[in-house]
């Protein structure tokens, strides 16, 4: 049984959304709910590591979840402690392993394209060399079921939006699911959560409200997902990290629309011209499995 870190919070705490006046087109006043964002400061044996803005709906599994996919730690059982407090929005990480050379390590940080100033390290890639995912099958009935499923989550962004929401799936099910003003932030989150739980990644499906950046693509990879699922749009880089891993990308998926960028053989079309808006080209009568040679 695994020694799991001992989290202490403060009695503060902080709220997801507040209710503003606004004005309309037509001059008219309403109320409206929008995401609140707040500096999370995570210090690692006292030393500073990074600011995150975050929704601070889960700061426990967040501040986990990114100091795994950092590399910053590798043992979950060298944690003792983590506290958070919300009156000085800082997360105090207190940890047995050594990091005499931590001070090197963040020098070799990169801003990526995420929301709210997401990080990335030089190591980060090479420990990414050789692998190796798991490819499922998937069938288009499940692939619409899930995104049926999806459909009752993202609270806050319907209230309020300006979040991205990010879930860990199995089939048609909706394991785990988190918004955050950041889209980094809600997958370190759900890192975080499996990492605690133990759980395995080469049965699961990632979804997120965001685009598929390298960021993206590479935190999914760490957690060992082989299915990248958005309603948005991917990037050229997250499109060619995809096919160097073996990650079967799904962009633009909503209702009954998708595109598949990589991996398209994975993807079974067990109900192709069941929707009443499907168009009748003939590009569109393609099966999915030959589009790779179109």
């Amino acid at each position: 049984m695994s020694q799991l870190p001992k989290i202490i919070k403060t009695n503060s705490s902080v709220s997801q959304t507040m209710t503003v006046q606004v004005m309309d087109e037509y001059g008219d006043m309403m109320e409206k709910e929008i995401a609140c964002e707040h500096p999370l400061t995570v210090y690692l044996n006292w030393i500073e590591i990074v600011t995150l803005m975050t929704l601070g709906e889960r700061p426990s599994a967040l501040v986990l979840g990114y100091l795994k996919n950092q590399g910053f730690i590798e043992d979950i059982e060298a944690i003792e402690s983590l506290i958070i407090d919300w009156e000085t929005n800082s997360a105090a990480v207190i940890t047995k392993e050594n990091t005499d050379g931590l001070a090197k390590k963040l020098e070799k940080k990169t801003v990526t394209s995420g929301c709210g100033q997401g990080t990335m390290f030089g190591n980060v890639m090479k420990k990414l060399d050789g692998v190796t995912l798991v490819q499922p099958t998937i069938l288009q009935s499940k692939l619409y079921g899930l995104l049926e499923a999806l459909t009752h989550h993202n609270e806050t962004y319907r209230a309020a939006g300006a979040v991205h929401g990010c879930a860990v799936c199995k089939d048609t099910s909706i394991l785990s699911f988190v918004e955050d003003v950041g889209r980094h932030n809600a997958v370190d989150t759900l890192a975080g959560e499996m990492w605690l739980n133990g759980e395995v990644g080469e049965d699961k499906i990632f979804y997120t409200t965001g685009r598929l950046t390298s960021e993206m693509v590479i935190k999914v990879a760490q957690m060992g997902i082989p299915v990248l699922l958005s309603r948005s749009g991917a990037t050229q880089m997250g499109y060619e990290l995809a096919k160097k891993l073996g990650i079967t990308m799904v962009a633009r998926a909503k209702g009954h629309r998708f595109q598949v960028y990589n991996g398209v053989e994975n993807i079974i079309l067990d109900v192709k011209g069941e929707d009443p808006d499907h168009r009748n080209s003939n590009a569109n009568n393609i099966d999915v499995k030959d589009r790779g040679n179109a």
